[in-house]
């Protein structure tokens, strides 16, 4: 192949998924040179699977993306058909927001926020090949043999990798929704000695809307008022679109029980390990057996089409096979299917060849984000993305990179968990996977990392300063409720005891201590105080009411913290030979090879390294010590 050279940048991101746009967005406004190329220019920012944005974890990770000055946020709020806070008669850890979506909104609202973005051009190229020389990034070629020079690069390449489309006992080269897959990178890959690994996931078919009886169905609102997903965001008023709920029958399970035979995950042709928490349909009901239904959503894929998307019916089942089984779902009996659902399989690479700042630990100046790094779902993406991205413009600079542990943000034990403990599935965030969440919660992402964003370039000055007031608002009110004394008078008690259904006062108190209180909210104060703390911003008290409430809770979490952070602070030599460490068991040591932790904390997360494994470390950083002291003395 005849190449030639087609231009020279900062930093080259090789795909514009949702990890691909966040990385190129985070490198072109901290002031770097930046392509980014995709497949095609019609599928930046494309949802292949449900059109709909955040839940439980995944909206923590949209918000933190947020507040570090990503995109994900901001344009979930200029698409959005519907808008739902999920757990809200749970504890604040683990209410989460999620949107529906416009698809094509979505999709062009980022395209543009891309092709708008100074420092930052966009390309319809394949990348079939990474240049590398002695260990460190040149660059890319493309299939036209167009040479792009770069001194960092980024792979989002998603599920493309060598990918293969399989609809029951057909199966082809493709990618998602029709497009070309890009089988000639993981060759290059694999050359350079990364063990790639291989995945697989299932979608929905779409349904025509005309061809739906609603009747049958459970409606679905979103919430009266609309809380954004973005800080950035004051308010969104919109007419919301519903969604449905439906449920799989008996007649379903026996159809696709009838048709196991046929379906191409229990034939064996399908070799990629699948989403645990997000199964096919025909996986569902073999391992739930028991269950006599399962849930089903019918959710709009937007405004502008008819599509409708049936989530919770993923499958890779034979097409007649799947019109069959849709046509069994209350509502659905006459369903006319727009598209076909399909399984896809494709390689990914295995994440624990991954330093903690996403950079390739064998090729300098070479880093990953997303799918490629066996994760499932777009907010998971956009976090690696943005990561990934501000990493790279960081070692160009010649910089410290931003790391991010498990003690600052969802993100931190998205990575960590991915870099130290590998993956045997495709990775989902999941709110039980953070030790420390009633700290890490959405509401306040803010607050724990907009100054690592504006540090950064990322946050404009006046989102900055907006930020500054909230934060001293929050302080101010906390102090004033401290200050702010009630004597237990008629009146006052009357209030408590009447009007908020609360025992009355024993002593003097002031209203922190009545906030305490389970059953007093923070507007019930009202009651008792008409000084200023009704004109806060409702995100301003809600930091208020939490920080009150939960206090005690969250001291508990910040010492175990303090514990975990003096546990990452005992570092590991980079050059450390596990191998003339007397006393560590083959299991760990062959892990810790394969990891090489930076920390004695990332030591102790590493799927088959023990309590006795980790005393044995300790001995020998003590041991250490007391050698280079030894020689210093002499």
């Amino acid at each position: 192949m005849t190449t030639y050279k087609a231009g020279k940048y900062d930093v080259i991101v090789v795909g514009a998924g949702h990890a691909g746009c966040e990385a190129a967005l985070a490198c072109a406004r901290m002031g770097l040179k930046t392509v980014v190329f995709t497949i095609n220019l019609d599928s930046i920012a494309l949802m292949p699977c449900n059109p709909a944005i955040g839940g439980p974890a995944k909206g923590h990770l949209v918000r933190e993306v947020d507040a570090l000055g990503g995109e994900m946020a901001v344009n979930t709020d200029k698409s959005l058909i519907q808008m739902k806070m999920l757990n809200t008669k749970k504890g604040p850890a683990v209410r989460a927001l999620r949107a529906q979506t416009d698809k094509r909104i979505y999709q062009d609202s980022m395209k543009l926020t891309l092709e708008r973005q100074d420092n930052l051009d966009v390309k319809q190229a394949e990348v079939v090949e990474i240049i590398v020389k002695n260990g460190k990034v040149q660059g890319v070629v493309t299939r036209t043999g167009a040479v792009f020079e770069g001194k960092a690069v980024i792979i989002t390449t998603g599920v493309y990798l060598k990918s293969r489309i399989i609809i029951g006992e057909v199966n082809f080269s493709g990618g998602p929704s029709g497009l070309f897959p890009a089988n000639r990178l993981s060759e290059c890959l694999k050359g350079f000695g990364f063990e790639l690994g291989r995945f697989k996931t299932d979608t929905s078919p779409r349904i025509d809307i005309r061809s739906i009886d609603f009747s049958k169905m459970t409606i679905q609102y979103g919430d009266e008022k609309i809380i954004p997903f973005s800080f950035t965001t004051p308010h969104i008023e919109i007419e919301q679109v519903p969604c449905w709920l439906t449920y799989t029958t008996e007649e379903t399970k026996n159809i696709i029980l009838d048709n196991i035979g046929r379906s191409p995950l229990f034939k064996g042709d399908i070799k990629g390990k699948g989403p645990r928490y997000c199964p096919s349909i025909e996986d569902k009901v073999v391992r739930f057996m028991d269950k006599p239904r399962h849930q089903v959503f019918i959710e709009p894929e937007g405004r502008t089409t008819t599509e409708i998307y049936v989530q919770g019916m993923n499958t890779s089942l034979p097409e007649d096979i799947q019109v069959k089984m849709i046509r069994t779902i209350p509502g659905l009996e006459n369903a006319e299917i727009m598209r076909a659902g399909y399984g896809i399989e494709y390689d990914y690479i295995v994440p624990t060849q991954l330093k903690p700042n996403l950079e390739t630990k064998t090729i300098n100046g070479l880093f990953t984000a997303g799918q490629i790094n066996g994760t499932s779902g777009y907010e998971e993406a956009a976090a690696q993305g943005i990561i990934a991205g501000i990493n790279a413009a960081l070692y160009v600079k010649g910089e410290e990179p931003l790391l991010l542990d498990r003690s600052d943000a969802y993100i931190g034990v998205l990575i960590d968990d991915l870099i130290t403990k590998g993956i045997k599935e495709p990775y989902r965030m999941l709110t039980s996977r953070a030790e420390y969440r009633l700290i890490l919660r959405q509401d306040n992402a803010d607050l724990r990392l907009t100054e690592k964003g504006y540090r950064l370039g990322l946050i404009d000055e006046e989102r900055y300063k907006k930020f500054l007031k909230k934060k001293e608002m929050i302080e101010t009110e906390l102090q004033r409720l401290t200050e702010t004394k009630l004597t237990p008078t008629e009146e006052i008690q009357e209030k408590l005891t009447d009007e908020l259904g609360s025992s009355p006062l024993k002593e003097p108190s002031n209203l922190i201590e009545l906030l305490r209180r389970p059953e007093i909210k923070y507007d019930s104060l009202k009651v008792f105080d008409y000084d200023t703390q009704h004109e806060l911003p409702r995100e301003a008290k809600e930091q208020v009411e939490i920080q009150v409430k939960y206090k005690g809770y969250i001291e508990k979490q910040t010492n175990q913290i303090s514990q975990f952070k003096r546990m990452e602070s005992r570092k590991l030599p980079k050059d450390i030979d596990y191998d003339k460490i007397k006393g560590l068991r083959t299991e760990a040591r062959e892990n810790l090879k394969k990891v090489m932790p930076d920390s004695i904390g990332q030591a102790s997360r590493i799927s088959g390294v023990n309590p006795a494994d980790i005393s044995i470390l300790l001995i020998y950083l003590e041991q250490q010590k007391r050698i280079r002291s030894a020689e210093d003395d002499k």
